[in-house]
């Protein structure tokens, strides 16, 4: 008899456990997708448009300066140098600018790279139009090269006038094996 309780319990304790591990496996499936939604409703992370924008004709704001910083890193695996021809520029809305970035491949071999774009504040990344970017597509890099890549921008006079600076920033990741 003690034995049938115990044989139960230990039943119910298991099931109890794989509800358990089963919930955290659907909790951990769906963070991505929550965590989409999150940034979409908060604007945070700064996510920028996947593919060229159409240039348009923007009234210059020339009344209204703003500050945009480039940034540039490469993820610890990816050999690459990889730098902005220019740190910061004074901007003003309406405008389009071109800035050059450059990356030397220091592996002994062919390396192809995707660059992923941030934009800070978050909220400024719809205003960031960018009608060429290397970000749009997959890079290939020769071995001991160095490659130039221009990056063709407006930002949109829409911006809120609370922003007065932004920063993109640029991050490669080799992705020569998913090839």
């Amino acid at each position: 008899m003690m034995g049938d309780a115990r044989e139960a319990a230990n039943r119910r304790l298991l099931l109890r456990y794989s509800l358990i591990a089963a919930a955290m496996f659907g909790f951990g499936y769906a963070l991505v997708p929550l965590y989409d939604v999150l940034c979409d409703i908060t604007g945070l992370n700064g996510k920028t448009a996947k593919e060229a924008a159409v240039e348009q004709t923007y009234q210059v704001d020339a009344e209204r300066e703003l500050g945009m910083e480039f940034i540039t890193s490469v993820n610890e695996k990816t050999p690459l140098k990889f730098r902005a021809e220019t740190a910061k520029l004074r901007i003003h809305p309406g405008q389009y600018y071109t800035v050059m970035f450059y990356a030397e491949n220091t592996a002994p071999g062919t390396i192809v790279a995707q660059a992923v774009p941030s934009v800070a504040p978050g909220l400024a990344a719809d205003y960031l139009k960018k009608t060429e970017c290397f970000c749009f597509a997959k890079q290939t890099f020769e071995p001991g090269k160095e490659k130039a890549m221009p990056v063709r921008f407006v930002v949109d006079p829409a911006l809120p006038k609370s922003v007065k600076d932004m920063t993109l920033s640029y991050t490669f990741f080799d992705v020569t094996a998913k090839q």
